[in-house]
């Protein structure tokens, strides 16, 4: 009888350890699972910033040659080209996803026609498809292009939003001071995800 109690106390305490081991296990298996996304997520960031980065070089290196060569005296004219590709480098770190071929022409386009162009990518569209993403940028191209706007603010909604863009165009005031903040909206478009 007492063996009996003792085995059975014995059985107790091997089941109690036996589980406990196995949650043990369960939250170290869900740790390692969580380190791995982690550390795929930090080398996808790593890879895209030297994608970005030799992108950026490929832009700028030859307009920072021509800078040094003259000793950083520039023409009008080529101020004006640092400014844009100033811009354009802007784009493709705070535009993202918004650009396409079609996008950066149009917004260059506004640029040279005097527009100040903002994007602003927030990861709103990163879970678009491919094709839905395609639509939504033609979209926006046609957008920019067809705005008579001073100023054009493009951002991307929540990816919760039924709106993947919201594109807004401002023109000056007519009359108004020069130092002042007042503006009109000239454009303001909000492009669904699914149309």
């Amino acid at each position: 009888m007492i063996g009996s109690i003792v085995w059975v106390g014995i059985a107790h305490m091997l089941t109690s350890a036996l589980t406990s081991a196995a949650r043990e296990t369960r939250r170290y298996a869900q740790a390692e699972r969580e380190a791995a996304a982690w550390q795929a997520a930090q080398d996808a960031h790593l890879f895209e910033g030297r994608m970005r980065l030799a992108h950026t070089n490929r832009l700028a290196a030859p307009m920072l040659r021509r800078i040094a060569d003259r000793g950083g005296a520039l023409t009008a004219a080529q101020q004006a080209e640092c400014r844009m590709l100033e811009a354009a480098i802007r784009d493709e770190i705070r535009g993202r996803m918004l650009l396409t071929d079609a996008v950066r022409f149009e917004v260059q386009r506004a640029r040279a026609r005097g527009m100040t162009v903002t994007l602003l990518d927030e990861g709103g569209i990163d879970d678009l498809d491919e094709a839905t993403r395609n639509r939504v940028l033609s979209r926006l191209a046609d957008a920019v292009a067809g705005s008579s706007a001073d100023r054009i603010i493009v951002r991307t909604a929540a990816e919760a939003s039924p709106v993947a863009v919201t594109v807004v165009g401002l023109r000056e005031s007519v009359g108004a001071a020069a130092d002042t903040d007042e503006a009109e909206v000239e454009l303001w478009l909000e492009i669904p995800r699914e149309f």
